[in-house]
């Protein structure tokens, strides 16, 4: 089959790639035009654009499809079957009229469950104890498409939206393999999801990574698991933002306000609205992720209290 593969972020590389490697033609790549990044602000490519490059494929790079000209030129290239994998560009109905089999994206959820921008930082901030990949047919509703193929993923007590990020890139990939061989022999099943099941998963805002002491620490724990990488949860230390990227918690009361850092027991334990976190991983501004017990040593910590 002739196929066009629309992706621009990092999870988008293991289809890609699997794709390169596959019995079929991936004839175009669409990816988000070059954006600037780092502190030059430098127009860097996306991550799918790279492994094109590398690959020798042709790339396209429109900045919508509102002109018909980017709509046209998408007609030209008669691909039989369109792969979405968190391209950015919503795809208006006249986009997804063009392949000869449809369009299908790879989702990282368990939808119907979170369908929307957020899903592996939702599932985890929400608590799920299970998350994983759904591949669909596009349709112009959000994610609301028929259901290809789905597999499930654990939520450990210790996950971070990072690490699940990587295991489902790699899931979604395989199982997009599958889909794509079962498109191709006429043996794919198509499931509609049950709408009574929907929640959505909101983009992730700055705003949302400040910690809330007065929350318990399960809640907290959850949020600093489902911000990291981005935009990584944080509170203040003596005025100073205070970056946490790894936390636990701790089978015991807290017995001091919340926010009030307890050292006695040779680690960066935090007390909250119900319980305590234990601070395993931090970063001040300018510095390094250092652990949390290094920090208690080089920064005067007990008592002190954080988020003031």
């Amino acid at each position: 089959m002739k196929i066009v593969f629309a992706g621009t972020p990092d999870f988008a590389v293991p289809s890609l790639q699997a794709l390169l490697t596959s019995r079929q033609q991936v004839c175009a790549v669409y990816t988000q035009p070059d954006r600037p990044a780092g502190r030059g602000r430098k127009l860097t490519a996306s991550p799918v654009k790279e492994l094109a490059v590398s690959a020798n494929v042709p790339i396209y790079q429109p900045e919508n499809f509102k002109n018909p000209e980017a709509v046209a030129q998408l007609a030209t290239l008669d691909a039989d079957l369109l792969i979405v994998v968190a391209y950015g560009l919503i795809l208006p109905q006249a986009v997804l009229d063009i392949p000869k089999l449809g369009c299908i994206n790879v989702h990282g959820s368990l939808l119907p469950r979170w369908r929307g921008a957020a899903p592996i930082h939702r599932a985890v901030m929400a608590g799920d104890s299970k998350t994983g990949i759904t591949i669909m047919k596009v349709v112009k509703k959000l994610d609301a498409g028929d259901m290809l193929y789905r597999i499930e993923c654990p939520i450990e007590a210790d996950s971070t939206s990072s690490d699940l990020h990587d295991q489902l890139a790699q899931m979604g990939a395989e199982g997009l393999l599958k889909v794509v061989e079962q498109i191709a022999e006429g043996t794919v099943i198509a499931e509609p999801q049950d709408d009574t099941l929907v929640t959505y998963a909101h983009k992730l805002e700055k705003q949302e990574a400040i910690l809330d002491w007065r929350h318990s620490a399960i809640e907290l724990d959850r949020k600093v698991r489902g911000l990291n990488a981005w935009p990584v949860a944080q509170t203040l230390y003596t005025g100073q933002v205070l970056r946490v990227w790894r936390s636990e918690v701790l089978n015991k009361t807290a017995e001091l306000p919340p926010g009030t850092i307890d050292c006695g027991n040779h680690a960066l334990d935090v007390a909250t609205g119900d319980g305590v976190l234990r601070l395993l991983e931090v970063q001040l501004p300018g510095g390094k992720r250092i652990a949390g017990k290094d920090f208690m040593n080089a920064h005067p910590s007990d008592r002190v209290v954080l988020g003031s």
